[in-house]
């Protein structure tokens, strides 16, 4: 199930409402080659997203690059995401949140299956070549969408330093015990 990026960009081009995304990006940059990671809208973007370990399924647990998941997520404009932290659970969930008009569709990552996943994988490249052309192709929708990826980008490190000091806070805690532990043996 591992996702492949040069079938979906094929796949754009051959589909008559979505090949102008591939058409557009290959005008104002290059000839799309490679694989995501390689693309200057990871580069420049997305790769600032750093990941943490959450929670999958099982069966998917080898199937799909979850950091880069994370990382295609959290900086997207079209869906918000949440880290839910469970204090005695070895990893947090990821949670995804879309709106559309005015439905809010909710999942954890851990409880979605394999096609769900591609499809995201999807949705958030086509969604970043699309802001990577409007940035070339209008100087004001440039400060803008430099401006939201600034907003994203700070709260999402916001995030990414709280669950910091909560690991820090759990070792901690963990190193306690096992001190007291010690002591109550040594009685």
């Amino acid at each position: 199930m591992l996702f492949n990026f040069q079938t979906f960009i094929a796949d754009l081009r051959e589909n008559q409402e979505k090949k102008e995304v591939v058409e557009k990006f290959e005008k104002f940059f290059w000839p799309i080659v490679g694989e995501p990671k390689e693309q200057n809208w990871y580069k420049e973007y997305t790769s600032t997203f750093k990941s943490v370990a959450y929670k999958v399924p099982d069966e998917l647990k080898d199937d799909f690059d979850r950091p880069f998941l994370m990382e295609l997520v959290s900086s997207s404009f079209s869906s918000d995401w949440l880290i839910e932290s469970i204090e005695w659970e070895e990893f947090p969930e990821f949670v995804i949140s879309v709106q559309s008009w005015d439905q809010v569709v909710v999942k954890k990552v851990s409880e979605l299956r394999g096609f769900q996943i591609l499809r995201l994988y999807e949705i958030y490249i086509e969604e970043q070549m699309n802001l990577q052309v409007l940035i070339a192709e209008d100087e004001k929708e440039k400060e803008a969408i430099m401006a939201q990826r600034d907003a994203r980008s700070h709260r999402w490190n916001i995030v990414l330093d709280n669950i910091d000091k909560q690991v820090l806070e759990k070792q901690d805690a963990e190193e306690r015990w096992e001190k007291l532990d010690d002591l109550m043996w040594q009685l």
